[in-house]
């Protein structure tokens, strides 16, 4: 009875240990998951447009928020279109782009959280400084584009459904019509190559005002036509809906937004170029 006793004893003993085992590798593991959640987190993909990159804003701006929280972001330029296309589909947690209209939209159907109005500078017509189509004789951006397509002068479109490209299409919706012609190309590129292209091809083209300055010592265009009021382009802040996909980093959307709307951020922001091209690339949207 008594070898009973102790081998009962010691299944218990034994079934213990399994549990006890079975307990702590399960805590492991959720150990190990919640590590590599943290980790996961960590990483927040910004969907912005070229324009934002080519001008060196993030290059400012991005290192600073990594140093300040930690968090890694994942720059990714493409136009406006393509960036909402992202934020529908749930691959991107905060979106940086300039297209007004399908922001508002995006929002209300649920894509996003909220739109934040962020900055804004203005679009330019440029081109080659002889001026073969005379649009610095303007007086108003569609009358410049109708030039351009009477004189058939080379125009060089993004052709990239970006901000710039949408802006473009109301342009010459508002000038008479869609162009057409070999005077009129499309470089599927985003502006900054759009800028080297026409500046190579000497051609008229559409920009905003951040990144022709910031290349400006680079290409041979000049700024023929400005100042209309219909060339405003202001740039929105969309945190992504975090239904939409649970890769979707919330917190760290919200707390990259914060940062970008925070008070010495947008100090930053409101001399960003000054010293070195004479006048600041973006303006705030005072609220």
């Amino acid at each position: 009875m008594k070898d009973q006793g102790d081998l009962g004893i010691l299944n218990r003993f034994t079934g213990l240990c399994v549990l006890l085992f079975g307990f702590f590798a399960v805590q492991a593991a959720d150990g190990q998951a919640s590590m590599h959640q943290a980790v996961t987190n960590r990483i927040i993909i910004l969907a912005t447009t070229t324009s934002t990159q080519d001008s060196g804003l993030l290059d400012l701006l991005v290192p600073l928020f990594q140093k300040k929280t930690g968090y890694v972001v994942k720059t990714i330029a493409v136009g406006t279109g393509q960036a909402l296309a992202m934020g529908r589909r749930g691959d991107a947690d905060v979106l940086l782009v300039h297209a007004p209209t399908e922001e508002k939209k995006f929002v209300a159907d649920g894509h996003g959280i909220q739109r934040w109005p962020f900055i804004y500078n203005d679009f330019l017509l440029v081109g080659p400084a002889s001026d073969p189509a005379r649009i610095s004789r303007a007086t108003s951006a569609a009358e410049a584009l109708r030039k351009i397509a009477t004189s058939q002068a080379l125009f060089l479109s993004r052709g990239d459904n970006s901000g710039t490209y949408l802006m473009e299409k109301r342009l010459w919706v508002d000038a008479g019509g869609e162009p057409a012609g070999v005077w009129y190309q499309q470089s599927g590129q985003g502006m900054g190559q759009t800028l080297m292209i026409a500046s190579e091809k000497n051609a008229y083209t559409l920009t905003d005002r951040g990144t022709y300055l910031a290349l400006k010592k680079r290409i041979e265009l000049s700024i023929l036509f400005e100042g209309d009021p219909g060339l405003f382009n202001t740039y929105g802040l969309i945190q992504v809906n975090p239904r939409k996909s649970s890769r979707i980093n919330s917190v760290g959307a919200q707390a990259l937004i914060d940062f970008m709307l925070s008070p010495d951020t947008l100090n930053r922001i409101e001399t960003f170029g000054l010293e070195k091209y004479g006048e600041p690339l973006f303006h705030l949207i005072k609220k």
